[in-house]
């Protein structure tokens, strides 16, 4: 794990696992959004640099980076992370999420994916940069987020610690 956390300055250049990326503004928001697919099918969604969201290739949510937070998929709760460090060691402290906890934050993250499938069906989002540059991945992401949502954002499988 690493000592120092750093915000990224260029998703579109660091997300290289991304195989299928692009960046996109929407009208009266001042944050980019960075959206992509790896090998794997997987889907992340990077609100700048907070929120994120990744999905497995079924659309399940694995993982999540909100307020600050790690988040990883218990099976039926989120795990919340926090580091705490000391000049010697990291730890990660771990809460799994109440129901009510759950709920507002699935609720949240659909608020946001909700707005975001509504500005690609209206084709008000603004392509600033996608990799690689022929491929139209607009379709395909609002198909994963329709599909996301219309299951009502589930949660993937437990992801164990290592």
């Amino acid at each position: 794990m690493a000592r120092h956390e750093a915000d990224r300055e260029d998703l579109m250049a660091e997300a290289t696992a991304l195989i299928e990326r692009f960046e996109m503004s929407m009208p009266e928001e001042a944050e980019l959004v960075t959206a992509g697919f790896r090998k794997t099918g997987f889907l992340s969604i990077y609100f700048e640099q907070d929120p994120a969201y990744h999905f497995d290739d079924r659309g399940q949510l694995r993982r999540a980076y909100a307020d600050g937070y790690l988040y990883r998929t218990a099976g039926n709760t989120l795990s919340r992370l926090k580091r705490e460090r000391t000049p010697l060691e990291t730890n990660l402290l771990r809460h799994d999420l109440t129901n009510d906890e759950l709920q507002a934050f699935l609720e949240s993250m659909k608020k946001r994916l909700s707005n975001l499938l509504h500005q690609l069906n209206n084709e008000a989002l603004q392509i600033k940069r996608q990799i690689p540059t022929k491929k139209i991945m607009t379709t395909k992401l609002a198909t994963a987020l329709e599909n996301i949502l219309r299951e009502n954002c589930p949660l993937a499988p437990r992801i164990s610690a290592r």
